[in-house]
């Protein structure tokens, strides 16, 4: 089993991996298909595109942007092409164009409030953030229609795609990689017969497939974009988009704990360096999906802090980051990420113990105790909902994104003071937090039909 550490860290813009990115990118392949010369037949007012939203992303998709990625997507944009650009400014510029240009010089007719169609019935059988999107002809005939899925982290697959697969995630096969472990098990197996770090193994066949160079970039580059995002969400104010009129916390609360610098915990720190990345996020500026965009603080939170007050290396961060991506693999591989698929336990849960891993590792963990620091962390987000207030990442997200990274610090702590012998394996773990999921009310799923969502007394 091969996923790359630079497929689960991905550079793009908020609020949510399933519901921002993975459209955007299912709209973009869409329109790359009109290029097509098979549809030279389209031109202006006769042939238009449909996109139809099911599940989670027709539920919470006007308070996740999902209509705005779409837009993006089908004029050609991809989440890395507008990480830094001014999105408000840019979709205003396309919202009202009420069509799509193609390479070719024709057009097809596209208006975003007529054509994205937010359809609250069945969820389609495959997954819960199903998307189909179609090209009509003149009299409504369909020209072509596809059908995608966004399965987390802003992974995308077709209805052919997720009906052959199992996880459900195209991956490469065990045999293209020089340790192709795809449980916790195998990896720990590999690393006692190797006698290689966790780390050195996931390197050794990231360079097999990319070369050392484009490796140490692409590592370089995640953590450049994680401490700009950091950065931003430190020095920003205002109040968040969506309604709710929900103010930044994060800037306030780094200038009090300057200001008290001796009477600040470790948790004060990990709080806000998380609160800063996911009050970016709920933005819909740039994060870096690690693995999901609804967890994308905690990760960065955990570095920042090793790396501010621990004085953590640039080497160290590679370690911890494809440590990390170790354990974030397999549990896309046996589990899920998607909230949508299994409640928040999949997003801030699995963040949490991608963390404890890579935390444990620079620390000087063996791969032993890094898989134990992985499950305590995992197994104490086991059951959490995803219940968004009314669809947007914001609240509980925001904190949750906070005590995650707590967790993750304790459960590497943990797993630091033993010897790696545990109970519980990571494995198991996951095969519960998965179960759990299926089980799971689809109230709490991203649909914002339960829990907190549903909650709110009017004063």
């Amino acid at each position: 089993m091969f996923i790359s550490v630079l497929e689960l860290f991905t550079i793009g813009i908020g609020p949510s991996s399933s519901h921002t990115v993975g459209p955007m990118v299912a709209a973009k392949d869409f329109g790359d298909r009109l290029q097509h010369p098979a549809f030279s037949v389209a031109s202006d007012m006769s042939c238009r595109i449909r996109c139809i939203l099911k599940g989670s992303l027709a539920y919470t998709g006007k308070g996740h942007a999902t209509d705005r990625a779409v837009t993006l997507g089908l004029h050609g944009y991809s989440p890395p092409d507008v990480a830094e650009e001014n999105v408000d400014q840019l979709l205003a510029e396309i919202w009202e164009l009420k069509s799509v240009s193609l390479e070719s010089g024709r057009s097809v007719l596209f208006s975003p409030d007529r054509d994205i169609i937010f359809d609250c019935g069945e969820s389609l059988p495959q997954h819960p953030n199903g998307m189909i999107f179609e090209l009509l002809g003149p009299s409504g005939e369909f020209l072509l229609s596809e059908t995608y899925f966004s399965i987390g982290g802003g992974f995308i697959s077709t209805a052919a795609e997720i009906d052959q697969i199992v996880a459900p995630l195209q991956m490469e096969a065990v045999v293209s990689c020089q340790f192709p472990f795809d449980s916790a098990r195998s990896m720990l197996q590999m690393a006692a017969a190797s006698g290689l770090s966790i780390a050195a193994m996931k390197q050794l066949n990231e360079e097999q497939k990319i070369g050392s160079s484009a490796l140490e970039h692409g590592l370089d580059s995640i953590w450049q974009a994680m401490q700009r995002c950091v950065a931003r969400g430190l020095d920003a104010e205002g109040i968040l988009p969506g309604g709710i009129d929900l103010p930044r916390r994060a800037k306030s609360l780094y200038t009090q704990l300057k200001k008290q610098a001796r009477e600040v915990t470790l948790n004060d720190w990990m709080c806000v360096y998380a609160m800063a990345v996911s009050e970016e996020n709920a933005a819909g500026h740039m994060v870096v999906t690690a693995p999901t965009n609804g967890a994308a603080g905690v990760i960065p939170a955990v570095l920042s802090y090793f790396v501010n007050h621990q004085g953590g290396t640039l080497e160290q961060v590679r370690e911890f980051l494809l440590t990390a991506s170790a354990i974030g693999g397999i549990i896309k591989y046996r589990g899920s990420v998607s909230g949508a698929e299994v409640g928040c336990q999949g997003e801030i849960g699995s963040a949490a113990s991608m963390a404890a891993a890579g935390l444990c590792a620079v620390m000087g963990g063996t791969p032993y105790q890094i898989e134990n620091g992985a499950e305590i962390a995992l197994e104490h987000h086991l059951g959490m909902t995803c219940d968004p207030v009314n669809g947007l990442v914001q609240v509980p997200c925001i904190e949750r994104n906070g005590f995650g990274a707590v967790k993750a610090y304790t459960a590497a702590s943990l797993a630091l003071h033993g010897s790696g012998q545990h109970f519980m394996p990571l494995d198991g773990c996951i095969a519960a937090m998965k179960q759990t999921g299926l089980e799971m009310s689809d109230k709490f799923k991203e649909t914002s039909l339960g829990g907190l969502a549903v909650s709110i007394s009017e004063c």
